[in-house]
This record gives structure tokens, sequence and C-alpha cells, in this order.
């Protein structure tokens, strides 16, 4: 059965570029390259929700284990808490539409 690794998190104030940046040329990339399959990028416009939030599929529960087991996934979700606060994940069986 796929799984969703959903992801939240809110953008340091005063990083908002280089949390751009880094997004959009390192973590993107990398964790596709890892094998998840981007399905969601949310942004909270308004309500104390958190900020950001992302979805990446994968086709099974250990796949995705083992994928959060790399060295290459612990060096990307570090880099990424030098720009967020707040951040949560969760690994839940994947469904079309939008899951929090």
């Amino acid at each position: 059965m796929a799984v969703k690794l959903i992801m939240t998190w809110d953008i340091a104030p005063g990083h908002e570029q280089e949390y751009f940046e880094f997004v959009v040329r390192e973590f993107l990339p990398g964790v596709q390259r890892l094998g998840f399959e981007l399905s969601d990028a949310w942004a909270t416009a308004y309500g104390s929700r958190p900020q950001i939030l992302v979805g990446a599929v994968l086709p099974n529960l250990s796949k995705a284990q083992q994928i959060l087991r790399t060295t290459e996934w612990k060096s990307l979700h570090n880099q990424l808490q030098d720009f967020i606060t707040n951040y949560t994940e969760k690994i839940v069986p994947a469904r079309e539409g939008f899951q929090f």
C-alpha cells in the first residue's frame, strides 16, 4: 500500500530568501532523487496552521522507512532545519486529495 510522508513547518523569520533558495535548489530535488514522488505543496495564507505542508508518496511503508534512515535524507533534513521552525512529519496511508 502506498504511503505519504507529510511534512509541515514554518519558515524562520529573516531566513525567507535562503529558505526558498535551499528548497528549490537542494531539498526538493534531493527528496525526488531519494525516490519520493512529490504530491503536495501547500502554503497557509490565513490561520494558525503550519505555514508550509509538503507531501511525498512512496510505494510502501518499508521503502519510506528505509529512505528516512539514509545519510542523504538526514543531511537534507538537517540543512532544512537551518531555515525553519516547528517541523513535524508523519507517514500515513496515501489517498487522493488533501491530507493533513
